[in-house]
């Protein structure tokens, strides 16, 4: 999953970065590499956002040719998916945590992008939703 970035010049020097995609993600930094290096915490931050509304992430836009983008963890995408299953199908966490056998505070983990969590969790979260979580080498 990769996010567009647009990188503006900034008047006191270095980059502004925004997200098409992601309106609430913005950051700076002081040249090039730094701004896509502050981009990733940028879009993960605003994300959080999306989780703790409980509301759909959009999906990254197609990517321009020659255009910057940031590329999420695979970790990070696991729980997107996640997130966006549970909001198709009006999941509560709660629900969700029934359907595991699980309290609601370790579902809460599983749904928090900054908590290292196992990809067989967040696959088991989905085969108790009626899905699968399957990964491919690109």
């Amino acid at each position: 999953m990769r996010y567009s970035v647009t990188l503006t010049p900034a008047e006191e020097g270095g980059f502004v970065v925004t997200f098409p995609d992601i309106p609430e993600a913005i950051t700076q930094g002081e040249d090039r590499s730094h701004a896509l290096e502050m981009a990733l915490d940028a879009l993960i931050t605003s994300l959080d956002f999306y989780f703790e509304d409980r509301r759909e992430i959009p999906p990254p836009s197609k990517i321009k040719r020659r255009g910057e983008s940031v590329e999420l963890p695979l970790s990070v995408v696991a729980k997107v998916m996640l997130l966006n299953e549970m909001v198709a199908t009006q999941t509560r966490p709660i629900d969700l945590a029934e359907r595991l056998g699980l309290s609601k505070q370790e579902v809460n983990r599983l749904l928090n992008l900054r908590h290292t969590t196992k990809i067989d969790a967040v696959a088991k979260a989905f085969k108790a939703m009626g899905k699968s979580l399957e990964l491919q080498a690109a």
